[in-house]
């Protein structure tokens, strides 16, 4: 069976749809990227780099410094699905993103997006 095709695309090509989604709802791209390093373990710098060289899904998640280990708090439906029944780990990972930018997108306080309370 193919990889999904959300696999082979690049993050820098989807990041603009999640900061154009949370600025839509007046939140900024310094709390998307806020976000992202949480989940990730980037640094600004490291997140900065990925996008510029335009490295694909499947890749950016794989080379996650440190994948948060409260993600797994991060419950919840997403493009129909419920996040934490994905059994595939990349792709449960991507879904983890869309559902912390769908939170930000919907007001959700940032602590409560990170799961710190």
């Amino acid at each position: 069976m193919a990889a999904p095709r959300i696999y082979t695309t690049s993050f820098a090509s989807v990041y603009p749809h999640y900061v154009a989604k949370a600025e839509k709802k007046g939140r900024s791209k310094a709390e998307v990227d806020e976000i992202i390093r949480w989940l990730t373990g980037y640094s600004q710098e490291d997140l900065d780099v990925q996008l510029e060289k335009k490295t694909d899904f499947e890749s950016f998640i794989a080379q996650s410094p440190r994948l948060n280990p409260s993600r797994d708090l991060i419950k919840g439906v997403v493009c129909g699905v419920r996040v934490e029944d994905i059994k595939e780990p990349t792709m449960r990972e991507i879904r983890y993103l869309d559902k912390l930018i769908d939170e930000l997108a919907k007001g959700k306080a940032m602590e409560k997006i990170l799961r710190k309370s």
